[in-house]
């Protein structure tokens, strides 16, 4: 079994979610001795973001690509194989302005390929890379989840469990830490409540 292990938060040592997605990988491999884990972090090894070139071999338009279009292609090649080689995915995600760190959208960007990880068919599209398991680590100062108006505001799990259903992938298990600019005492609550999801997120998606 193959494990990806993706951080993408900006804060390094003091990053929640770092922290967290950590702690995933740990408690999986404590209940799955077998897999290998492959880390890749987007704050320090980022793509750069979608580009004309980054889909200039895809369209066909040229004849020849060009340098640009074959180093940025390589880099989509690179990523898109990493991914769907892998059973397992765990994303540190932080919360960024009501979304997800720019770095982490440039790594999605990469993954989007028709032919790769969906496909067009007459009645719509079809994801290709179904049959993983995707946990993401959702780390929050404020608190989205509790409200009517915060759920209305919140674009960071809501997004990445779309995308990853456009790719297919109906496994995706959160494991949430919000309120964490509440104070000591709030985000003490907020630790405790996301290791509780660990959990429960790592035991439904091993068996």
């Amino acid at each position: 079994m193959k494990l990806l292990h993706i951080d993408s938060s900006v804060l390094g040592a003091y990053s929640v979610s770092r922290l967290l997605s950590a702690e995933v990988v740990a408690e999986w491999r404590t209940a799955n001795s077998q897999t290998t884990v492959e880390y890749l972090d987007l704050a320090v090894d980022t793509p750069n973001h979608f580009t004309a070139d980054a889909i200039g071999i895809k369209t066909g338009l040229q004849a020849e690509p060009t340098e640009a279009q074959r180093f940025e292609n390589a880099v989509s090649e690179r990523l898109v194989s990493q991914f769907l080689a892998s059973d397992v995915i765990v994303i540190g995600a932080p919360f960024y302005n009501f979304s997800i760190p720019t770095q982490l959208k440039a790594w999605i960007d990469r993954l989007a390929q028709a032919g790769r990880t969906f496909k067009y068919t007459e009645t719509g599209p079809v994801g290709l890379a179904g049959g993983k398991t995707v946990i993401v680590v959702s780390s929050r100062g404020g608190m989205y989840s509790t409200s009517e108006g915060g759920q209305a505001m919140e674009h960071q799990e809501s997004y990445l469990k779309v995308i990853f259903g456009f790719f297919g992938i109906t496994d995706v298990r959160f494991v949430r830490a919000e309120g964490l600019s509440r104070g000591d005492t709030a985000k003490a609550a907020a630790l405790e409540s996301a290791r509780s999801d660990i959990a429960v997120a790592v035991g439904q998606a091993a068996n």
